[in-house]
C-alpha cells in the first residue's frame, strides 16, 4: 500500500469516526420520535375533537343569538306603538297642563276676591248653571267649573 492509499483509508476511518456518533444519536432520536409518535397522534386527534367541540358550540351560539335578535326584533315592534302611544299621550299633557295652567293664573285674580262663601246664583242666567257662577261670570267650559269647584274647596 502506498502512502496515499494510507492517508485515503486514514481520512475514511476518521469520517467513519466522526459518522459513528451522529448515526447512533440520530438512531436514538428517531426511536424517540416513535415512542412519542403515538402521543403526538393521540394529541392531534384530542385537537380534532376539540375543534369538532368549538364548531357545534358556534352553531349553537348561532342559532342562539339569531332566535334572540328575532325576539328582541318582535319586543321593538310590539314597543313601537305604545312609544308612539306615549309620545302622544305626552304631548296631549303638556297642552292639557299648559292649558290648565292657563286657566289657573286667570282664576287667581277671581279667586283672591272671593268671600268665605260663594253667593247664591241670582237672576236668570245664573239659575241655568247652579254652582258654576263665580261672580256673576260664567265659565266658559267644565275644566273651568272643575278649578273652581276645587278652589272652593281648598278653602
Amino acid at each position: 500500500m502506498t502512502a496515499l492509499e494510507w492517508l485515503a483509508q486514514g481520512a475514511l476511518l476518521l469520517l467513519l469516526a466522526v459518522a459513528v456518533p451522529f448515526a447512533w444519536r440520530l438512531e436514538r432520536q428517531i426511536a424517540a420520535l416513535r415512542r412519542e409518535g403515538a402521543a403526538v397522534t393521540n394529541g392531534a386527534a384530542g385537537m380534532a375533537e376539540a375543534t369538532e367541540a368549538a364548531e357545534a358550540a358556534l352553531t349553537r351560539l348561532r342559532a342562539t343569538a339569531e332566535q334572540a335578535g328575532r325576539s328582541v326584533a318582535e319586543k321593538v315592534a310590539v314597543a313601537e306603538p305604545l312609544r308612539d302611544d306615549l309620545r302622544y299621550l305626552a304631548e296631549r299633557a303638556e297642552s292639557l297642563a299648559d292649558r290648565l295652567d292657563g286657566l289657573v293664573r286667570a282664576a287667581r285674580p277671581l279667586a283672591s276676591g272671593l268671600p268665605e262663601r260663594a253667593p247664591e246664583p241670582q237672576g236668570p242666567r245664573a239659575s241655568s248653571h247652579a254652582g258654576g257662577a263665580l261672580g256673576g261670570v260664567m265659565p266658559r267650559s267644565e275644566a273651568e267649573r272643575e278649578l273652581l269647584r276645587a278652589l272652593r274647596e281648598a278653602r
